[in-house]
């Protein structure tokens, strides 16, 4: 019986030593794969971490370059609206000066214009005073530019002794509305 005893427990102590060295082996390898995990998490983390740092990189030169490009926006368009400011004042003094000419010209063409008809008038007057014989003595051109200075109207169209009477009616007419005024 002892010697059964001796040989369970010789038994016993080998599935022990078996079981500690499958236990060693397996711990072993479960370490291995957890190492060989660890230090592939850590190159995948460094790996992640350097990508990171390019993309944080690339990102602060874009925001730069942004940066940049909107100064440059801004200055090109405080540059251009510098621009249309001058230009606008420029074609406003420029208005302001045709205008003022034109109010000049307009004044001077009316006071010609208000000599020509006084002398239209003065010559009507003078015609009328000698009488249709007077206006008879006229071309027909010179007659139509008289109707033109007293303002008559379809005297293109109208023959010598046509405009030698509306040139007579319309003296008559003005000498009555000066006798008035």
């Amino acid at each position: 019986m002892a010697e059964a005893q001796r040989a369970a427990e010789e038994f016993v102590r080998r599935e022990r030593e078996d079981a500690e060295e499958d236990a060693e082996e397996l711990r072993a390898e479960v370490e291995e794969e957890v190492e060989d995990e660890i230090a592939e998490a850590e190159r995948d983390a460094q790996a992640s971490q350097r990508r990171a740092e390019e993309l944080v990189e690339d990102a602060t030169h874009a925001v730069a370059e942004a940066r940049r490009l909107a100064d440059e926006a801004a200055e090109a368009a405080r540059s251009a609206a510098e621009e249309a400011n001058r230009q606008a004042q420029h074609l406003e003094h420029e208005a302001e000066r045709q205008g003022t000419q034109a109010e000049a010209r307009i004044d001077a063409a009316e006071e010609l214009r208000e000599r020509a008809a006084a002398t239209a008038k003065h010559t009507a007057g003078e015609l009328d005073q000698e009488g249709k014989n007077g206006l008879d003595s006229y071309k027909k051109g010179e007659l139509t530019e008289l109707a033109a200075g007293i303002g008559i109207e379809g005297r293109s169209d109208m023959t010598k002794r046509e405009l030698i009477d509306a040139i007579t009616k319309a003296g008559r007419r003005r000498a009555r509305e000066g006798a008035r005024s």
